[in-house]
């Protein structure tokens, strides 16, 4: 089982990876960021992205299995989702 601050690291690399920043661009960030707020400023094609990667990194269809995307709220709401399908 991967330890919790490993999955705020995995969430912040693909973050960074559907936004095309680099990765300390989001180190500093804390978990109560919104995901679609000023700071990481996430859209549908970003999103959309970033759901892609999830998806072919660990196999989760998270729009399927969130059917609200509560998960999509903050870092941290996204951190502890993949950490308990993980």
């Amino acid at each position: 089982m991967t330890a919790p601050h490993a999955w705020a690291d995995e969430v912040r690399a693909l973050l960074a990876a559907a936004l095309d920043r680099p990765a300390a661009v989001f180190a500093a960030l804390p978990d109560s960021t919104p995901l679609f707020g000023p700071a990481i400023n996430l859209d549908s094609f970003s999103g959309m992205a970033l759901l892609a990667a999830i998806q072919a990194r660990y196999g989760v269809d998270l729009a399927a299995e969130d059917l609200d995307l509560a998960s999509l709220e903050t870092i941290g709401t996204l951190t502890a989702f993949l950490a308990a399908r993980g």
